[in-house]
């Protein structure tokens, strides 16, 4: 087959929102639409009865929460597409940055009520430092939220960026009745029943005033028309403008409109900027990279998946392939595509796809593989750490699973292990971007590796990534310690974060970085 007609077929996005915007209410409906399953469900509190397919971890289906990213391939109308659904906790954003160096387009959802949250704002900087195409969902349009033109000012000022409605909600007193689609004057009904069976494209008829009696919506359809709110293709794409649906997850309602609009605008894959500044292009040989690693994602396997995006050319199952960090040869004879927690043998796979790669033990986040030339691509970066605590086995019988688990959890990027010179693995330092971190790490050491442990509170505030000129120094300094990262780059830790700014703005010949670039 064609790497450059199946890769044209391909749409590689991911979903991002503030926690309860609706994101895995989204991702099910997706989900629904293709056929992939035949009944969503949305993760709403702790006791929701039936988990959701994105959702696999236990601890996520106890809590009602999302903490780890899943990846989900689907076909519809045409097209393969390859669904990255983010951790939903705010907890978790490192995930979500190594997810969407994965990704060429983002669906970005807003809670109509509460307008673009503190989350929203960070995972979209990130999406706009990496230069992301983001298409926008204003959600839970069927309760009762500001003004639609307040939702889009709300969006062009907190980010940035201009707001342009491909649908546009009509809400005569309140009451939300449907979308009128501004590209054919099409008017689609807000159905009645529980799921929304009546809307969508199936209920579409000619947008008249009359299903608008107070005229209010004609008359902000003829002031966006006025003030040139069109789709710009080429500037969505340079990511200055957002297409902006509006519509409601949990009802069914506008999310096919959304889903052909992820066929339509988001772009497929296309040549990919490494490591030396050039360019890899989809007809080059393979090549790919590694943005996860999962350890026991079933259970019953036991096993150890490395997810890879493939960046150029055919993955075939079973080629020797090189990693361009060590020089290794990697054999994927075990390949697999993952939907939640099911999985199947994939022979063969395309630019923009995701691959699991079964027990690839030696692959880290970041690494490259290749066949032929030899190409790298860059690693995400990773955020230093906010949160520490020292980590000891509560059973000292089970050191060994307990240094197991840990090497496994630092590979995988749930928890950051952080040793010191003079201790090794006598008091291992824990160090995380969030505190929900903690919960995850010692939940999974008890439950999957059988090491439960004792945490208690590190003396430390701030963290920064330096380097070995700067260390001899920073060992000097009062209330700051050096640890080593398992990547053997050293850390300087502060006991608080006035320390921190104080040594570097009496050091300035000092490396003190907020990022770690590996």
């Amino acid at each position: 087959m064609d790497p450059q007609r199946e890769a044209a077929r391909r749409r590689t996005f991911a979903i991002i929102s503030h926690p309860d915007a609706g994101k895995t209410t989204l991702t099910e409906k997706f989900l629904l639409y293709s056929g992939a399953i035949q009944e969503a469900g949305a993760v709403k509190s702790r006791k929701v009865e039936r988990s959701t397919a994105s959702d696999w971890l236990e601890l996520e289906q106890k809590r009602g929460i999302s903490v780890s990213s899943a990846v989900m391939r689907f076909e519809h109308d045409g097209h393969v597409f390859n669904l990255l659904d983010t951790p939903g906790h705010r907890d978790f954003s490192e995930d979500t940055y190594r997810v969407l160096s994965g990704v060429d387009a983002a669906v970005m959802v807003i809670d109509a009520v509460n307008g673009v949250e503190p989350q929203t704002e960070k995972l979209y900087a990130v999406c706009r430092r990496r230069g992301t195409p983001i298409i926008t969902f204003v959600n839970k349009m069927d309760r009762p939220a500001p003004e639609p033109l307040e939702i889009l000012d709300d969006i062009e000022a907190k980010l940035g960026i201009d707001a342009h409605p491909v649908t546009w909600p009509v809400v005569p007193e309140g009451r939300f009745t449907g979308v009128v689609d501004r590209r054919d004057a099409s008017f689609h009904a807000y159905g009645d029943s529980a799921h929304g069976s009546r809307a969508g494209a199936e209920s579409s008829e000619p947008w008249r005033d009359a299903l608008d009696p107070s005229g209010m919506a004609g008359e902000e359809l003829a002031l966006l028309d006025e003030l040139g709110k069109d789709v710009d293709v080429k500037r969505f794409l340079a990511g200055e403008s957002t297409p902006v649906f509006f519509g409601s997850a949990l009802a069914n309602f506008g999310v096919r409109l959304l889903l052909d609009a992820v066929a339509g605008l988001a772009p497929p894959p296309g040549p990919r900027e490494t490591r030396d500044g050039d360019r890899r292009a989809i007809d080059d040989p393979f090549s790919g990279f590694v943005f996860k690693v999962q350890a026991n994602l079933d259970p019953r396997h036991r096993d150890r998946l490395a997810f890879v995006r493939v960046c150029s050319g055919t993955f075939e199952r079973g080629t020797a392939l090189t990693c361009a960090r060590n020089g290794k040869r990697v054999v994927a004879k075990y390949a697999h595509q993952v939907f939640g927690r099911e999985r199947e043998t994939v022979d063969v796979a395309y630019p923009g796809d995701i691959v699991g790669l079964v027990n690839a033990t030696d692959l880290r986040i970041g690494d490259t593989l290749f066949d032929g030339a030899r190409v790298e691509f860059p690693p995400p970066p990773t955020f230093t750490p906010e949160h520490f605590s020292v980590c000891t086995p509560a059973d000292r019988s089970k050191v060994k699973q307990f240094r197991r688990g840990l090497e496994q959890l630092d590979q995988e990027g749930v928890i950051q292990v952080l040793r010191h010179p003079d201790l090794g693995d006598q008091e291992p330092l824990l160090a995380a971007v969030g505190q929900l971190q903690f919960d995850v790490a010692t939940w999974r050491l008890e439950h999957e590796f059988g090491a439960p442990v004792r945490l208690r509170a590190a003396t430390y505030e701030s963290a920064r990534a330096t380097d070995e000129a700067s260390v001899p120094k920073l060992r000097t300094l009062r209330d700051v310690s050096v640890y080593y990262r398992s990547d053997d780059v050293p850390m300087a830790l502060f006991r608080s974060r006035w320390v921190a700014e104080r040594v570097r703005a009496d050091h300035p010949e000092l490396r003190l970085d907020n990022v770690v670039f590996s």
